[in-house]
Parts: structure tokens; sequence; C-alpha cells
């Protein structure tokens, strides 16, 4: 008998997700002959993974090993949009770009190329290295990197100064917990663990949003407000603390600016009103406010899913002010989380040389900035962590802008997304298994150091080389000027005042904590990063930028012509757009029964989305999750989910929030009928 052939040597190694979620997950990858077989949660290298993981990063191997990655340089050469390209080497390409983008800037000026970027990696070595330098000495326009939590950013800077929030794992210790426009059942499942715990220990649980979530079939009351009424709702619950004298005056004299401006601005909103606007029944409403006032510790996730409508950055404001007014500061399991990125202050310095003062462009408005802008146009773009088509509002207009035979288009990516088929220069892009990186949570308290596990896919090379290449083939630097991607970590780490101790912590138990610890507890161990280390109920700030002040209520454009609010919040395949390569199948609109039978649709029907921006066709599906007068359609969707190639975004408007120049997805108002 023939000898058996050996089995395939196989080694587990550490690794880190840099994907743009809160939880921040320790990894152990499973390698066998240069190829990743299985991804598994580590149990001692993050409190929080607790060695279970999301199914999207445990099908990795299926997206590191997929025929749509991409493996070499190519040149277009069908027209724009074909995804028809030629191979190239790495010099080809690399020498065709810097001749591209110096050519714009000698004819157009250095305004007339953007980079396009956004969470593709939220790795600290894939974005604002030595991509800042190549773009920063180009003289290139700057990207307001916006489409996600510019606005609550805005919010939570303003009232907090990005305070340290609850830890997820404290949320056991919490006797109410209220989850508002966040589903941790897509978008960070190790929060629910701790709720389950809080729960069979008779907490209550409260769900504010316009879907039944998972979460919404299990907690004890369910609010499923209109999109963009979460600002009146959270400013009636201020007013009833403030007039039923349970606000806590004594927190609010001591540790906050603002409470008396701040009840003014609230007490229009009688419970009355605001159930009328958000079309929630006022029982719920009370029963809310009471459920608050009465219970501590009380905790709220406040998720990004209130940011996405012309009111979002005052509705997170007023969402954060409310254990504020209510007193549920200063134990643990009370007080709120948002975004625990304010944990972390790198500062890399002059490392990258100064931002140039150049023109500013909202990524939100790319589509405008294509087709409309013409002192200079843009005539070079370059993007990369990022697929501005599947991403970014009114999908139509980017289409058309990225469409002109004039633009010169580079896409950096792993895969062909749908922005990658209307590039003129593709290069790919390694994997975070495939290159060095260093990463922060900003749900989890952690910060990781992951080594590359498996070499590069095909020719694939890491942002950090690309862009330090570039630089130097377009003149801009010294190749002994750019430092390596080692001495940038240890600059980051020192940049946080602990580098010694970050380093320790690192190599000793692979993942180190934030300064305030990993469970800090606030207004005890965690403090308002203001100047004052009080919490600005209604900062000066703020109150300028927002369009006729703070917590302003902008009412809904009344167009009888489009009745229904469309959504399209995170799913449980994707992360914004990530993996929507694996996804094969044609994703259908969710409809509630009421407003299906009105138009006399059912399950299966193919129907058409649409409004002035464009249309959207595809399949439907009945559903009771969604509250009636709303539909929803997944974000991050590709082309081929649907009939037409078009998805939520092309009918969302590219208007911007009231706070930090924010997207708007949620304003899309659309109507719905059957098409054959």
């Amino acid at each position: 008998m023939s000898a058996e052939p050996a089995a395939a040597s196989a080694a587990t190694l550490p690794s880190a997700c840099p994907l743009d979620c809160p939880d921040a997950c320790s990894l152990e990858v499973v390698v066998a002959d240069g190829r990743v077989t299985r991804v598994e949660g580590a149990r001692d290298r993050n409190p929080v993974t607790a060695g279970f993981i999301c199914s999207k990063v445990r099908k990795l191997p299926e997206l590191l090993h997929a025929p749509e990655r991409l493996l070499h340089p190519a040149r277009r050469i069908g027209s724009k949009g074909s995804g028809r390209f030629e191979r190239l080497s790495w010099d080809q390409a690399l020498d065709d770009i810097a001749a591209k983008l110096l050519a714009v800037r000698e004819r157009l000026g250095g305004e007339a190329i953007l980079p396009y970027s956004y969470g593709g990696s939220n790795g600290l070595l894939s974005q604002d290295t030595t991509d800042a330098l190549l773009f920063r000495r180009l003289g290139a326009s700057r990207l307001a990197r916006t489409v996600c939590a510019a606005p609550s950013g805005r919010a939570a800077t303003g009232l907090y100064g990005k305070m340290e929030g609850v830890a997820l794992d404290d949320y056991r210790h919490a006797r109410l917990i209220v989850v508002w426009g966040c589903n941790p059942s897509a978008t960070g499942i190790h929060l629910l663990p701790p709720i389950q715990a809080a729960r069979q220990g008779g907490a209550r649980l409260v769900v504010v949003d316009p879907r039944r979530i998972p979460l919404a079939a299990q907690a004890d009351l369910h609010l499923a407000p209109r999109p963009g009424t979460d600002l009146p709702l959270a400013l009636a619950l201020i007013r009833e603390l403030f007039t039923s004298g349970r606000a806590d005056t004594q927190f609010l004299a001591s540790q906050t600016t603002g409470s008396e401006e701040l009840a003014r601005r609230a007490e229009p909103w009688t419970f009355e009103r605001a159930a009328a606007t958000a079309q929630v029944p006022i029982e719920q409403l009370r029963a809310l406010c009471e459920l608050y006032a009465s219970t501590s510790p009380a905790v709220i996730r406040c998720g990004w899913g209130p940011e996405r409508n012309r009111n979002g950055g005052s509705a997170i404001a007023a969402i954060l002010a409310l254990p504020a007014v209510a007193g549920k500061f200063g134990q643990r399991g009370g007080g709120y989380t948002l975004s625990n990125s304010g944990a972390w202050r790198f500062d890399a310095g002059d490392l990258w040389g100064p931002a140039p003062a150049t023109r500013t462009i909202n990524m939100n408005q790319l589509g405008a900035a294509l087709t409309e802008l013409a002192d200079p146009p843009v005539g070079a773009l370059f993007v990369y962590n990022s697929n501005a088509l599947a991403t970014s509002p009114d999908q139509n207009r980017i289409r058309r802008g990225l469409g002109r035979e004039d633009l010169y288009t580079v896409v950096f990516d792993q895969v062909m997304t749908d922005t990658a088929r209307y590039a003129d220069l593709l290069l790919p892009a390694t994997h975070f298994f495939e290159h060095r990186e260093l990463s922060r949570g900003y749900g989890a308290f952690v910060l990781h150091e992951a080594k590359p596990v498996v070499p590069p896919a095909g020719e694939a090379r890491s942002n950090f080389e690309v862009f330090a290449e570039l630089a130097v083939r377009c003149g801009l630097a010294r190749r002994n000027e750019i430092p390596s991607e080692g001495s940038v970590v240890e600059r980051l780490l020192a940049s946080t005042g602990r580098g010694d101790e970050l380093r320790r912590e690192l190599d000793s138990r692979g993942y180190a904590a934030a300064p305030a610890g990993e469970r800090p507890v606030q207004f005890v161990d965690a403090w308002p990063h203001t100047p004052d280390r009080r919490v600005h109920l209604v900062p000066e700030e703020l109150d300028r930028e927002a369009e006729g002040g703070l917590y302003r209520y902008r009412p809904e454009p009344a167009d009888p012509k489009y009745p229904l609010a469309l959504v399209s919040p995170a799913s449980r395949r994707m992360v914004s757009s990530t993996f929507g390569s694996r996804l094969r199948h044609r994703v259908p609109l969710e409809m509630h029964p009421e407003d299906a039978a009105a138009r006399a649709l059912a399950t299966g029907d193919r129907v058409r989305i649409w409004n002035d921006l464009g249309e959207i066709v595809c399949r439907i599906r009945l559903s009771p999750a969604v509250r009636p007068g709303v539909v929803e359609l997944p974000k991050g969707l590709w082309s081929h989910h649907t009939d037409n190639g078009a998805t939520a975004n092309a009918l969302a408007p590219d208007h911007l929030a009231d706070l930090g120049g924010g997207a708007c997805f949620s304003d899309a108002r659309v109507e719905v009928e059957r098409v054959g």
C-alpha cells in the first residue's frame, strides 16, 4: 500500500479585527500551507471578545481566497464601468499614477486631486500615515470624513469632550438598559451577553428603533418612532424630568453648564406634541420616562441611527444629555455609551507635515463634487478604504461623475467593488491578515497590535507601502525620510504619554487597556474632557453651528408623492459594504403588511421604489418588523443585490445634518409600486 500523504502543517496565530465595529475582537487564526483555514475569537487577549466572534469575521477565509480578490495592478481597457482591465506591473502602475497626479496638479492645481477614504479599515497604519504625506504634499483637496459618526462625534465632543462611556461588560450591573438607535445583533454582538445577564438579574430593557430589531422582541418596552423624530422624544423626556422635579439639580449645579437653557428649549415639547410628531403612543413615552426617572443604575446605549437625518446632531446631544439631567452617573452600569474612541488620544504630531489650507470637500456630496465643482474641477480621484458608490448618498450622481472620461480615477482595494469598475487604474490591497496593523476599539477599551499571519495574496501591497512609494515617485519625499511602520507604531504609542506601559502590555498579554482602564465608571474614573471638566448641555460652538440653534427640530419635508420613509440599517451579513462581494443573492425591500395592503403588494412581488433622485427595482418581503410608513433596504448593498443595480443610496439626498456635515440617509422619502 502507498503511504498516506502527510497532513498539512497548521499553526494558530494571534491577530485582531480592525473593521468598523465597536468590539475590537482579538482573534486566533489557523493557518495551513500559507492559507487561512479558520478564524476564531481569542479567549485570553481581550476580555470583551470572550472567545466568540461574529459570523462575518468567522467567514473571512472565504473572502481572503475568493475569486474576487484583486491580485495584480491593472489598467482599464473598456468603457468606464465595464470592469474590463489589463494587467500591469507595479512599476508601470505606480509610474502611471505619479505622472497623472503631477499632470493634474500642473494643469489644474493640487486641489483638483481628491483622496476619498473612510472606514474600510480602522487601523492606525492604513489611514492618515503615508497617505497623508502624499496628499498633503500634493496640495490636494481635503476630505471631510462625515458619512458616519460626524454629528454624534460633534455632539459628544461639545457636551462631554468625548468622555469615555460605560464599558460593555458593565451593562450587566444596570437595572435599566435603553438601547436607542442601535442594533447590537448586527453591529456589536458582544454587548448581548451583558444585556442578557442584566435581564436575568431583573433589569428592564427598552428599545427605541423604528424597526423591531431582535432585542425589541425581548424588551419590556419598544418605541418605534418615525425616522428623524428622535429629537422630540428626547426633549420631551428632558422636559418632564425638569417639570416633575425629578431632574438632579445638585448634579446639574455642580457638574454642568447650560441646564436652565436646556430646560427652556425642551419646554415646548410636551408628551402630547412629541408623541404626535414621532408617531408613537403617548403611553409608551410616559412609561419610558417613568422607568428612566425611577431606576438606577440606568444606562443608555446610543447608536448612530438617530444621527442619520437632518436633526441628527441635536438628537444625539439630547439623548446624551438625559443621564446628566436625571443624575445617572457615578455608579457602575449607569450613564451612557456612544463611541469610546476618545479614550485614546493618539497624535503623530508633524510626522507627515502640516495639512495644507486647501478646500475641504464633504464626502457625502461626492456626486456634486464630481459633476459640479469647477474652480478647479476634480481631475483625479483616489479611492481607498472605501467603496464610495455603495456607501455614499445620491448614488446616481456619483455614478455619473465616475463615468467622466476626463476624470482620472485610481481605486486601491482588495476586491472588484462597484467603485473599482469605474477605475482607470486598479491596485490590489492587502487584507488585515496580510499586513501589520495597530487598532483600537471604540466600544471595547482595548488596543491591539497585529502582525501579518499569511503572505499577501498575489501581488497585493499595504496602504503604508504604496503611498510611501508614490510620494517618492512624485518627487515629494526621499526614501530615507519616510519612517518605518515600526517607528510609526512607537511614535503613536509614545504620543499617549504611556508609550512604555502600552508596549509592555501589548508584548505581555496581546492587548493594552485604555488610560481610564477597561471598565471605567463615568464621573468616578472618567470625567468630561471639556476644558472645565463639566458637561456643557448647550455648548456655544454647537449652538452656532446648528442652523437656528442646537435642539431646534427641523420638520420632515412634506411631499404627499413620497409618504414612505426609506431606512438603510446595518445588517448581520456585512460591515458597511465590506463582504458585499460574498453576498450573492438579491436582497428584498421590507415593508409592513399594512403599507403593502394599501398598495396591493405581496411578498415576492417585483417593485419599483422611487423618488425624484431615481429608482430601485427589487423584490419585496412583507414584515411586521418595520413600522407602518417605513420601508427598509440594508446599507452597503452592491449593484448585484437589486434588479437594476441601484441601492438605497440612490434615493438618499446629499443634504447635511445639523451638526458635523453628517449624512442624512434616513431622510429618503419614497413611494413603492409593483412592476412587471
